[in-house]
């Protein structure tokens, strides 16, 4: 099967790259680096699946994986994909490349608009022009927004956002189901839950907890603490969607189109966030209460039952499982 997958070098598209590529798929990957974090940590995710600087010709080839391909590029660029598609034939488009961030969606709402918008109407415009039936997509748990109804089902009222990037991953299930009524592209929507783990973003929140106590500097307590996340480990994420590849062809759409939660389902309160971190780092936190910060949410909380019942598996890594996975990959990365 030939798959592109775009957003190879964040983080769960590097990680879904990798199980994939060592599964023997052949893969196009693109990416365009940009700098929202430091692009030194792309760099390195690329540098695991044998790509390596400079990107100067039109494709680098691994030399890990001799069936996977990367190519520098914009999906925002009018198109760019549209080549891609034409040259590479995908039978399946996996869609993770986007401008990711509730809070910077308020300091810079542009990007979100470029980038999750234009460069998803980009992928869906190719999809349909050279005859693409297949298209995972990323959506999120922020489309949900201050739902008050737990845990969260896919059936559930998703149109109230409460942040422009909540708003654009909205959009997004909205485009690929009307690309799906009109052109019969069948597509798959998946509601990331705060997905954490190894070489993950700096501006997540376990991310700067552990980076800022190590550094004995003070992490910010937002809203007494008193908020609650479904932490999801990356490799259940990549696990799970491995295997909807693998089922694709038997899933059952009533409309082209379905949207599905991957989520661990078991939510954690911030303050006991904290202290798996601390218990962790064997090192006490110094922490700065502040208010709720505008775009967030209060809770998340998956129920992942049509998820399960399609792939016959249920994510399940314990929190302190994956913080500590988490906190030996950082310590190996930077040294400390």
């Amino acid at each position: 099967m030939n798959i592109l997958i775009t957003g190879v070098a964040g983080f769960i598209g590097f990680h879904l790259t990798k199980l994939l590529a060592e599964q023997g798929q052949k893969i196009l990957g693109i990416d365009n680096m940009n700098s929202y974090y430091d692009p030194k940590l792309k760099q390195a995710r690329l540098s695991e699946l044998g790509l390596n600087e400079p990107f100067l010709s039109n494709s680098t080839i691994s030399s890990f994986y001799p069936e996977l391909e990367f190519i520098l590029g914009d999906i925002a660029v009018t198109g760019f994909t549209d080549d891609i598609v034409l040259n590479f034939k995908p039978d399946l488009i996996i869609h993770l490349a986007a401008q990711a961030g509730v809070r910077y969606s308020l300091e810079n709402p542009n990007v979100y608009i470029e980038s999750n918008v234009k460069g998803f109407f980009n992928i869906l415009e190719s999809c349909r022009k050279h005859h693409v039936k297949k298209l995972i997509y990323a959506s999120s748990s922020s489309v949900y927004g201050n739902n008050v109804e737990v845990p969260f089902r896919e059936d559930h009222k998703t149109d109230s956002p409460v942040s422009l990037y909540a708003a654009t991953k909205k959009s997004n299930e909205l485009f690929a189901h009307a690309y799906a009524q009109l052109f019969g592209i069948k597509s798959v929507g998946l509601r990331f839950f705060t997905v954490y783990g190894p070489y993950g973003r700096p501006d997540m929140a376990y991310f700067s907890f552990v980076k800022n106590i190590l550094e004995g500097k003070s992490i910010r307590v937002f809203n007494e603490g008193k908020l609650s996340r479904d932490f999801t480990y990356v490799s259940d994420i990549v696990h799970s969607i491995s295997l909807l590849v693998g089922r694709f062809d038997n899933l059952r759409f009533s409309d082209n189109h379905k949207v599905l939660n991957i989520g661990n389902s078991k939510p954690v309160e911030l303050n006991v966030f904290i202290k798996t971190i601390e218990k962790e780092l064997n090192k006490k936190a110094i922490t700065e209460e502040v208010g709720m910060q505008a775009g967030d949410v209060f809770h998340t909380y998956a129920d992942v039952t049509a998820l399960s019942d399609i792939i016959e598996y249920t994510p399940s890594t314990s929190l302190e499982s994956g913080i500590h996975e988490f906190v030996k990959w950082y310590k190996m990365y930077y040294g400390d």
